[in-house]
């Protein structure tokens, strides 16, 4: 992971450049592309999005793991499945509210 982050490092300083109104030669919107370069740059983005998305599912299970940890479950070592910790993490908090507001 850290060599397609220092790629991806790479490629963007390119466009900063850009940015400044100067261009690369060859990289403007018309030009017209080879099929092996297109492929390429396909396997790349694709590349690109599927490490985004896997880097997103793990934070995503790593923030239901800490919500999994302060709820109160019976037994401690029950693993419940991500909707289930959703909807109780709802049903609790709703509980919580309703104690305080009749207290």
């Amino acid at each position: 992971e850290e060599e397609e982050e220092e790629e991806e490092e790479e490629e963007e300083e390119p466009r900063a450049v850009e940015a400044r109104g100067k261009r690369r030669p060859g990289r403007c919107r018309g030009a017209p592309r080879t099929a092996e370069t297109a492929q390429r740059l396909k396997r790349s983005r694709r590349l690109k999005a599927n490490n985004r998305e896997r880097n997103r599912m793990h934070n995503l299970n790593a923030a239901l793991d800490a919500l999994r940890d302060v709820l109160p479950t019976f037994p401690e070592d029950a693993k419940l499945t991500k909707i289930e910790t959703l909807r109780f993490a709802h049903n609790y908090i709703w509980a919580l509210t309703e104690t305080l507001r009749l207290a």
